[in-house]
């Protein structure tokens, strides 16, 4: 048994998972605050701040329950194609249509942050158990439909923050949902069904009361946040109907289990 995973085994594992989500949470709520403290400027730190830490959350939730090795693999998976869909789609415009990361977020590799494929990573796995207490591992194109649905459903929160907050500029913001154009959630559809068909990870059982318990605070935080903090209340509106089906869903079959056991 390695160094580390002696470290993990003497210590709480689900101690330490909830305390990582806590301390997620308390940097999610400390962003309107630093924002009234230091001005528009600490958006971008404090929220690369708040992402590194669910990032380790979500991390760290994998690997106690699989292990460094698989964790780490499905990770490269993650961020590898969805830096690869991102890059595509900045130069391109496909498959989101056509947009440009400004400056704002950094590093950058090709003009993408890298901040990008670790966010894709922090909320995949709680989409994949969404999917999975929804459809179950058996049934295969329904869970990975699911969790694209699932991932997608958090950008209708997500996307017109972030332009708000100008982390990504979109060429035409005429139209579409609240400046967005329709294709991006097209191509987030897409991306989502592409990295879970690579990772399949209906091929074993994710943890699903922590990764079920990111979901939930995602959709709470971000529905009072864009709904009474940052002045968006009907992204907050559809965001918040959006997952909260699928969460409600996911929480029934959660429910549901728990007492059959």
């Amino acid at each position: 048994m390695t160094t580390i995973n002696r470290f993990i085994n003497w210590n709480n594992k689900q101690g330490m998972q909830y305390s990582l989500i806590l301390l997620w949470m308390l940097a999610m709520i400390s962003l309107p605050i630093m924002k009234w403290s230091f001005g528009q400027d600490i958006i971008p730190i404090a929220v690369t701040l708040a992402l590194i830490v669910q990032f380790g959350a979500v991390f760290f939730i994998m690997v106690t329950h699989l292990s460094w090795g698989r964790t780490s693999i499905i990770f490269l998976l993650v961020a590898v194609s969805t830096w690869g869909m991102e890059y595509l789609g900045s130069t391109t415009g496909f498959p989101f249509g056509d947009y440009n990361y400004t400056d704002v977020l950094q590093p950058q590799i090709g003009h993408v942050p890298l901040l990008i494929p670790l966010a894709w990573f922090m909320m995949l796995p709680p989409a994949w158990v969404i999917a999975q207490l929804i459809t179950g591992r058996k049934r295969i194109i329904a869970y990975i439909l699911v969790s694209a649905l699932a991932i997608t459903a958090w950008d209708l929160f997500l996307d017109p923050q972030m332009v708000d907050w100008g982390f990504w500029i979109w060429k035409d913001s005429s139209g579409g949902y609240f400046g967005i154009p329709w294709s991006n959630y097209a191509g987030w559809l897409l991306t989502g069904t592409v990295v879970t068909v690579l990772v399949r990870p209906y091929r074993f059982e994710l943890p699903e009361a922590p990764l079920l318990t990111v979901y939930s605070i995602v959709w709470f935080l971000q529905s009072i946040g864009l709904a009474i903090f940052w002045n968006q209340p009907a992204p907050a509106l559809v965001g918040s109907l959006s997952m909260g089906i699928l969460l409600l869903l996911g929480m029934w079959n959660y429910r549901k289990a728990i007492l059959n056991d």
